[in-house]
């Protein structure tokens, strides 16, 4: 499916919007949430530019799926680093063997619905966590009330990491047009809420 000029536009104020982040939307300190922030928001911003340049062909590379998982791995990461101590180690390490189990599931052939397992557990963790932990937080009055937006965010990154994993795994949930329709659309409503959300804290 080519990729439309309305596209290549939502896509390119989705770049704008990470690259603002980076830039002026977090702490300066190099704390590990930090970089976990930067890293999420620095994959979204060369996610964006390679689609605004190669279009939806992009996706057919075998990283895509690696890269769908950097992002809510890293951001759920910082999360809960940063609002949940007790649980900086297990997360930590659920994380990192997470990120290599879908490195070796997709970088090698492997049979049966493997692949597909360990990339739904994975994605559904961290969206969930992304999702949840900063309605909760904002809710309990921890946080201001507009740091639920990171949680809606969340679940918007895990829909479209979904989507694009099954697409990958020429298993899609949805239609491929269909998919690539809203995606664009999708990544910028995402990055506007975690803007947003991070942003009035």
């Amino acid at each position: 499916m080519k990729i439309s000029v309305l596209d290549r536009i939502l896509l390119l104020v989705t770049g704008l919007l990470a690259a603002y982040q980076i830039a002026f939307g977090i702490d300066g300190s190099l704390s590990l949430p930090v970089v976990a922030y930067i890293i999420s928001f620095g994959v979204l911003l060369v996610a964006g530019l390679l689609l605004i340049i190669m279009g939806f062909d992009v996706l057919e590379t075998p990283a895509v799926v690696i890269i769908s998982t950097v992002i809510p791995l890293s951001l759920s990461t910082g999360l809960v680093w940063e609002y949940l101590p007790s649980l900086r180690a297990i997360y930590l390490a659920y994380a990192l063997i997470g990120l290599v189990a879908i490195i070796v599931t997709r970088s090698f052939p492997v049979s049966g619905k493997l692949p597909t397992i360990v990339l739904s557990i994975i994605h559904g963790v961290a969206g969930m966590t992304i999702f949840l932990l900063p309605i909760i937080f904002s809710i309990l009055g921890e946080t201001e009330p507009r740091f639920a937006f990171i949680g809606i965010g969340g679940a918007l990154i895990g829909i479209g990491g979904l989507l694009l994993a099954f697409l990958k795994s020429g298993k899609p949930i949805l239609s491929q047009k269909f998919i690539l329709t809203v995606l664009p659309g999708l990544l910028l409503l995402m990055t506007l809420c975690f803007v947003i959300g991070f942003h009035f804290v």
